[in-house]
């Protein structure tokens, strides 16, 4: 292994980070810390049509949140800049032309639909360009440029095979003959993909690449491209590749933008923990050992070896991943988890913003009742709204109503109000103590019944903090008054 591992972060910004991005990120970020390496961020932002401000904002927002923190590039800087590929055009326009100058490269004059005529015309099933251009006369060329036409420019890829050593899945091999020339720049002279990504990764001097499998196609070309580089004196070493599994959707596909599964942002939004989504992630494709699924990413980074990465797909399981997230709630503090999920209940209107001292000392009182109920910080706001809204402003969810305050329900909220109404000292145990000594000794009711139809009255749900420590918290006149509205 070189000396210094150096990896990166390359994402283009075009539309909303996908997670199979994030667990790209998650392992070349873990592969070099385990190493003690370099991480770069650079922005591949060379699709000028598709790029966007809104992208470029939320993939930087995505990085900080989940803590997927950088040594050099973007918002950094350091010695290999700048690190935006729309600001590298000189850098790129200088590789090219000292390609050509070694005849590494050609101009091409073809456009797709000739490409495609000879291609048919010849019974050939070789996708891909012909080298019709390769070897062009003065005359040819002149010809085509008296029709106005402006090339584009190829690689010429070598003869024979092109072999690496996958740092996920061993030797892998390509004959060249399978392998087309292909195009380093649009006939506008803009470069494309093919060029900019090997050649920052040159100049940035990345040893070890590591991502989708959907790109091992290209890696050929890529490493054709890297052994011209070397001898021009652009790159010091090729770097080693490693090709990570597809992260799969429902019926094995791969996870495409279009699945609501894939949008890494979304996450955060609905209240993952950046702690639990990563771990999830780091399982696609990866184990800390066979019979534990949670760990933090201080863990990982210790444990972490690419050649226990496993190179067959990997299946997103939403209801995996929320179950692990809940487990990364419970190793969480009450502390911890009001202060995270404050922002999500004031966007809820929960509690004021700023917070006022009032809603302070409740939701210090309220929090340890529902921490090790949520399994998401989201959850947080209707598992507490009832103790801190207005009450002209107290509603309650009509299926609940509907399956819990029939009849027979109102005729325990009847019972529990005449309990509760000349109760002396207003606490939990007194509180619970009067309702069993009601409901469950009086009425002869199970505790699933007794205290459901009193949830909904009082909390406005079925699924609510614990009943006799809420209406402590509620008080005396408010809990009273939601058990005369219920009746009413």
């Amino acid at each position: 292994m070189t000396s210094h591992v150096r990896v990166r972060f390359c994402p283009s910004p075009t539309g909303s980070p996908h997670v199979g991005l994030v667990r790209t990120a998650l392992f070349n970020w873990a592969f070099a810390r385990r190493h003690g390496g370099t991480i770069v961020f650079r922005m591949e932002d060379t699709d000028r049509e598709r790029s966007t401000q809104e992208s470029y904002d939320a993939i930087l927002e995505l990085w900080r949140w989940l803590g997927l923190d950088w040594d050099e590039g973007i918002e950094v800087g350091g010695p290999h800049g700048p690190y935006r590929q729309s600001e590298r055009g000189d850098v790129y326009r200088d590789v090219l032309a000292r390609l050509h100058e070694a005849s590494y490269t050609y101009d091409c004059f073809c456009t797709p639909a000739e490409v495609d005529a000879r291609r048919k015309a010849s019974g050939s099933k070789t996708q891909g360009y012909d080298g019709f251009c390769r070897d062009l006369s003065a005359e040819q060329r002149a010809a085509f440029e008296a029709e106005g036409r402006s090339p584009v420019v190829r690689f010429r890829m070598p003869d024979g095979s092109i072999a690496w050593d996958d740092l996920v899945r061993g030797e892998i091999s390509f004959e060249t003959e399978n392998v087309p020339d292909f195009a380093l720049s649009r006939a506008n002279g803009d470069p494309l993909y093919t060029l900019v990504n090997p050649v920052d990764d040159a100049l940035m001097q990345i040893t070890h690449v590591l991502r989708g499998e959907d790109l091992l196609s290209s890696t050929p070309r890529q490493l054709a491209l890297f052994e011209a580089l070397v001898a021009l004196g652009v790159a010091q070493e090729v770097p080693a590749y490693g090709h990570l599994p597809y992260v799969m959707g429902q019926g094995n596909k791969k996870l495409s933008k279009r699945d609501p599964e894939a949008h890494a942002l979304a996450y955060r939004d609905q209240g993952f923990l950046p702690e639990g989504l990563l771990n999830y992630l780091a399982l696609l494709g990866w184990a800390i050992a066979a019979d534990r699924d949670i760990f933090t990413v201080a863990e990982m980074v210790e444990a972490f070896d690419i050649k226990d990465v496993n190179p067959n797909p990997a299946r997103f399981d939403l209801k995996k991943a929320e179950a692990i997230n809940a487990s990364h709630m419970r190793l969480l503090s009450v502390e911890d988890i009001t202060h995270r999920a404050l922002p999500f209940l004031k966007e809820a209107g929960v509690v004021s913003d700023p917070v006022s001292d009032a809603d302070a000392q409740l939701l210090e009182l309220a929090m340890p009742l529902v921490a090790e109920r949520i399994n998401k910080l989201t959850e947080a706001a209707p598992m507490l709204g009832f103790l801190f809204v207005d009450e002209a402003d107290f509603t309650r969810d009509p299926d609940d109503v509907a399956k819990l305050l029939d009849e027979t329900g109102r005729g325990v909220v009847q019972a529990s109000y005449d309990a509760l109404e000349g109760l002396r000292e207003w606490s939990t145990a007194a509180i619970e103590e009067a309702l069993r000594v009601a409901l469950i000794e009086g009425m002869e009711l199970k505790p699933r019944v007794a205290f459901g139809p009193v949830r909904v009255a009082v909390t406005g749900r079925r699924v609510s903090p614990p009943l006799f420590e809420s209406m402590e918290l509620l008080g005396r006149e408010r809990s009273l008054a939601r058990l005369r509205s219920a009746l009413a």
